[in-house]
């Protein structure tokens, strides 16, 4: 089911870029850092930072593409995860500086034996010139590690991005 959502998703922003004449707006790059704390009790402080690709697709609407890291630190005797994302996704503007955005990915496990899970990420933000700030919440459920030795059946998290971005010209 997750594969079927995520080729929706997918075949859908093509879609939208191949119909970009509105409101074409250059590249941005976005540079953050992301802490945050784990839904679960196996996992205590999660801190993760990220590279962010930006351009407007059509009024109030732009396309995103974001990786980097995140590490799931260890609390008590539960080791500690961590993967990279690679997500695309899309901002919806609501006015100048606030919007609701979402992303669907991939993250690749860091620890010997985790593979890989599927990512979603919804998010609320304000975005400036230069300074952008969100709350997210990031699933990442299928890490063969985390099932497999910690009972906990995945890696979720509430996290505050804030972020320096800047035009690339």
């Amino acid at each position: 089911m997750k594969k079927i959502f995520l080729s929706i998703v997918l075949i859908s922003l093509f879609s939208i870029n191949s119909h970009k004449a509105i409101a074409q707006k250059e590249w941005r790059m976005g540079i953050s850092a992301i802490p945050g704390v784990a839904t679960n009790g196996g996992y205590g402080f999660v801190f993760g930072s990220d590279v962010r690709l930006q351009k407007g697709i059509a009024n109030n609407m732009s396309f995103i593409f974001t990786t980097g890291i995140t590490e799931f630190f260890k609390k008590g005797t539960v080791a500690g995860m961590g993967y990279i994302p690679v997500k695309p996704g899309v901002k919806y503007f609501f006015d100048k500086n606030v919007y609701a955005g979402g992303e669907v990915g991939i993250g690749f496990g860091l620890v010997k034996g985790s593979g890989r899970s599927f990512i979603w990420s919804p998010t609320i933000g304000l975005s400036f010139k230069t300074v952008d700030i969100s709350i997210k919440y990031e699933d990442a459920s299928d890490f063969k590690f985390v099932k497999d030795y910690t009972n906990n059946n995945y890696c979720k998290q509430f996290a505050l991005r804030i972020a320096y971005g800047f035009t690339l010209e």
